[in-house]
């Protein structure tokens, strides 16, 4: 009688299929986790941003009105918005209000993919009703900011 001892190729073959499959697997939840990740990245990033705008508001209660009533991508910057020493600051609460729109809009454009970010007040002012802050950006990197699409909301009062 011939007695083989060994693996025969095709049990070879199949152990390594087998083991193909199992690292593509692996490779698929690595790529998922790190999609994640990413997600969970941009929404404490968005969350962070929105408080950002927050306390400048509450810090300018004085230009609550222009926070409101410009879009803050519409916010130029201000140049007369400079510190002079480490204690006084040359700029009125309006002119203070337009400059902290610019630098928002521009953290939030430059931080998160296709970042927004929109004021809306439920009446005239935020220092007499809430106010919404909501932050959309392109979370499945698909070139649009849509529905499918996560956004972070907060509401306030001053």
């Amino acid at each position: 009688m011939n007695k083989q001892n060994g693996f025969t190729l095709i049990e070879v073959l199949i152990a390594m299929l087998v083991l193909a499959i199992g690292l593509l697997g692996l490779a698929g939840l690595q790529a998922k986790s790190l999609s994640s990740t990413q997600s969970a990245y941009n929404r404490s990033l968005a969350t962070q941003l929105a408080y950002d705008l927050v306390d400048r508001m509450r810090a300018n209660v004085a230009g609550v009105a222009v926070y409101t009533s410009m879009l803050p991508s519409a916010a130029a910057a201000q140049e007369n918005c400079l510190k002079v020493s480490t204690f006084t600051i040359t700029c009125l609460p309006n002119v203070m209000a337009k400059n902290d729109l610019y630098e928002w809009n521009l953290a939030v454009t430059t931080s998160l993919p296709k970042g927004t970010g929109a004021i809306t007040p439920a009446n005239a002012v935020c220092n007499i009703a809430v106010c919404t802050i909501t932050i959309n950006w392109d979370d499945n990197h698909d070139g649009y900011v849509d529905a499918k699409d996560p956004n972070f909301t907060t509401r306030f009062q001053l």
